[in-house]
């Protein structure tokens, strides 16, 4: 699992019938600190994340094994809203 900052949506109309009425989000990986790791990641959205918000991403075949996500072609998702980080 990895950290991310959610920076946006990403609109796609010509896309397969499995991801009809899913969200796209445009994300930034990030470390515990908030420094960018990783620019402009699409990732699933699974519990209704909004732009600014700290998430919580599963990547590769994990981001397929959730109900909301089983069979989408997809290789990121995300799976929590993140309260807060301690280091």
């Amino acid at each position: 699992m990895r950290l991310a900052r959610v920076k946006g949506t990403v609109t796609a109309t010509a896309k397969p019938d499995s991801l009809t009425g899913r969200t796209l989000l445009l994300v930034d990986i990030v470390d515990g600190s908030d420094s960018t790791l990783d620019a402009a990641v699409v990732a699933v959205d699974t519990c209704g994340a909004g732009s600014g918000d700290l998430v919580l991403l599963a990547q590769g075949s994990a981001a397929r094994l959730s109900a909301n996500t089983s069979g989408a072609p997809i290789d990121c998702a995300v799976i929590a809203v993140v309260d807060a980080v301690s280091q």
